[in-house]
């Protein structure tokens, strides 16, 4: 049996930002794992005239519960005025989609 886990994919614009972005979603288990994929080359529209940079592409795995935090998560903590925020539902594996269900819970406070 499978399970549905939400991919949420951003571009920063160096390491430092990621690792910044990337611990905050884990100690707040918003996310059960960060993947930076790399330094990739973006080209774009923005204000008017065509743009170039090196960034660093990040994807984010987490519950469905929790995508929303994450996403408004990333907003309130990426260094862009607009950052890419992408998200889409992907079928996982039972055992990973139970992992990221589980690491991504609130803890419980007695």
């Amino acid at each position: 049996m499978t399970q549905n886990v939400i991919l949420i994919l951003t571009t920063v614009p160096d390491s430092e930002a990621a690792q910044k972005l990337a611990d905050g979603a884990l100690n707040a288990r918003l996310a059960a794992c960060v993947t930076e994929l790399g330094t990739v080359r973006s080209r774009y529209h923005w204000q008017g005239k065509i743009e170039s940079a090196e960034e660093i592409q990040m994807l984010f795995k987490t519950s469905a519960a929790r995508s929303l935090e994450l996403e408004q998560f990333i907003q309130a903590n990426h260094p862009y005025e607009t950052p890419e925020i992408l998200s889409w539902q992907a079928t996982a594996s039972a055992a990973y989609g139970q992992w990221v269900t589980a690491e991504t819970q609130r803890p419980i406070h007695v």
